[in-house]
């Protein structure tokens, strides 16, 4: 293996993407090689040293992208350094406290033993897809509240972790 750290992710309007591009990019700033590619385009994880699953938060559920993800590449994941995020709070929760993980994911995360979680703010603005989407931009709830610092400060804790266990080249 190359020592590539995989960041996977489920999203609909981009925010997880968002996310996911800056975990990898900052592992990369780190000296830890990384890509972030859509959950769904991924049909072998085995050939990543370390993964990171990111997924949108929708009415208490991860993204299916995030979820599929998981349960199809479970093998692989049980044998390497894992973590996962979820995106999706419409207020300033996140920045203000940790948010736990959702119940089916952190029931993932103890079955594969993953290292961290991290939940971050959403981001939902006009143009968004799917009819809750739009109910929620009508009532006045969307915006964007994530994070940037808190992404960067959680990926470089990852990349010293990786670098600290000597997981990546």
């Amino acid at each position: 293996m190359d020592g590539k750290v995989l960041v996977a992710y489920g999203t609909t309007n981009g925010s997880t993407a968002r996310i996911a591009e800056t975990v990898a990019e900052v592992l990369n700033r780190e000296g830890v090689p990384a890509e972030a590619r859509p959950a769904r385009s991924v049909s072998d994880a085995a050939a990543y040293d370390a993964v990171v699953v990111g997924g949108a938060l929708y009415s208490g559920r991860w993204h299916k992208d995030a979820r599929r993800f998981v349960r199809r590449h479970r093998g692989e994941l049980a044998g390497r350094p894992v973590w996962f995020f979820s995106s999706g709070p419409l207020d300033a929760s996140a920045s203000e406290r940790e948010i736990p993980p959702v119940p089916r994911v952190k029931r993932a995360m103890t079955e594969l033993n993953v290292a961290g979680h991290a939940t971050f703010g959403g981001r939902l603005e006009e143009g968004a897809r799917g009819r809750v989407a739009g109910m929620i931009l009508r009532s006045g709830k969307g915006g964007d509240f994530l994070d940037p610092t808190a992404v960067e400060s959680w990926a470089t804790t990852i990349a010293k972790d990786l670098t600290r266990k000597g997981k990546t080249t």
